[in-house]
């Protein structure tokens, strides 16, 4: 009976630990890296498996997507502009073996990659540039980071510049500038309309020049506008037809009058 007391404890001191030591669990989202006295194996998972205890060691690498953000940078653009640029990186593990036997730490070696990535982009554009390309910049950045980080198992999926902060003298430059660009708008437009309604005129011109009577309807229909007011006033526009006229028989009777005169002279 104490013999087998002491087989159980035996068991349970020796065993026991044996078997936790060898038993491992990965979850689904994560890759054991097996190093079999400090050789690579491989990595293993999901799930329960064994490893040999005290000879083979492993390492956990979580494969989902790391969100990383890059904290604001002082950047000269290369149109001499200061600004301060942030920006946010979006990676994840493919090769768990990779990201642990050839880099330390991958995700600062990532961070100090963006980082230095960021600052070297926006030093080569301008700052027309960074407002108005930003996608072409995002794209830019994620290609670069991608390529320096492939070798370490990682792979960069999207790179976005978060913020951008401009200097208070640029801010006021620029809407200067955007309000000298509406004025510019503003009056072209002016121009236009000026132009379109000249032509107007000149083709309505010609139209009354072919059918005088139009005009005689025009002021007819000015007069039903004017009337609509309440006005104690009424101007009538008068053809410039029938002046004309009055003024060249006004003339033809002072001549008539004065031929008299120098014939009673002579």
């Amino acid at each position: 009976m104490l013999e087998l007391l002491w087989i159980v404890i035996v068991i349970i001191v020796v065993i026991l630990p044996l078997l936790s030591a060898a038993i491992k669990i990965v979850q689904e989202y994560e890759r054991g890296v097996i190093f079999r006295l400090g050789r690579l194996v491989g990595p293993r998972g999901p799930g329960l498996f064994l490893i040999v205890p005290f000879i083979d060691r492993m390492q956990k690498i979580d494969l989902r997507v790391v969100t990383m953000e890059v904290p604001p940078q002082e950047v000269i653009t290369r149109d001499n502009v200061s600004v301060r640029v942030s920006a946010v990186v979006y990676f994840r593990v493919i090769s768990p073996e990779d990201a642990v036997v050839k880099v330390t730490d991958y995700v600062r070696a990532t961070f100090q990659i963006a980082q230095t990535t960021l600052r070297s982009v926006l030093g080569q554009s301008e700052m027309d540039e960074l407002l108005s390309q930003r996608e072409a910049i995002n794209l830019r950045l994620q290609q670069i980071i991608d390529e320096q980080t492939e070798p370490w198992g990682i792979k960069v999926s999207v790179v976005e510049v978060k913020d951008v902060e401009l200097p208070e003298t640029m801010k006021r430059a620029m809407a200067k500038q955007a309000e000298a660009e509406r004025e510019k708008r503003a009056k072209i437009i002016h121009a236009e309309g000026e132009m379109a309604a000249a032509q107007n005129l000149r083709e309505a011109a010609q139209i009354i020049e072919v059918e005088p009577a139009a005009l005689q309807l025009r002021y007819l229909q000015t007069l039903t506008e004017i009337a609509v007011e309440k006005n104690s006033t009424i101007i009538f526009p008068v053809p410039i037809d029938v002046v004309a006229a009055f003024m060249k028989g006004m003339k033809g009777k002072a001549s008539g009058g004065e031929k008299p005169d120098q014939s009673a002279g002579s």
